[in-house]
């Protein structure tokens, strides 16, 4: 089973999941959100899973540039809306498994994967 590794190219933590997944055995496949898009049918499934807060990335440049009136009292709606609108807003990675998504990859998401 391949393992899809949703993230930018260019992204640092990103790459960093697929050469760790690829060490520990694991077939890994990056899906990038720029690139290659995201059907908003799973981002939703991904909100619905993890919470918009925690997908949305508000440390990024993309989130830094959104006028204020976007970022100010953001609803689920409106911070979905942004997500599939500027792609980079996601929180990244975000693996794909069959227990559901994992966001991000630090030591806990680590654990998690293992057992794949």
């Amino acid at each position: 089973m391949t393992i899809r590794v949703y993230g930018l190219k260019n992204c640092d933590t990103t790459r960093k999941a697929l050469r760790w997944l690829r060490e520990e055995g694991k077939g890994a496949e990056i899906v990038d959100l720029r690139a290659d898009g995201l059907p908003p049918k799973t981002l939703k499934k991904w909100i619905d899973a993890l919470g918009w807060e925690t997908m949305l990335n508000r440390r990024g440049t993309t989130w830094r540039g959104l006028p204020e009136s976007e970022k100010k009292d953001l609803t689920a709606a409106q911070a979905e809306a942004l997500m599939n609108k500027y792609p980079a807003l996601i929180k990244r990675p975000i693996i794909e498994t069959k227990g559901g998504p994992v966001i991000g990859f630090k030591e806990e998401q680590k654990k998690k994967l293992q057992d794949l």
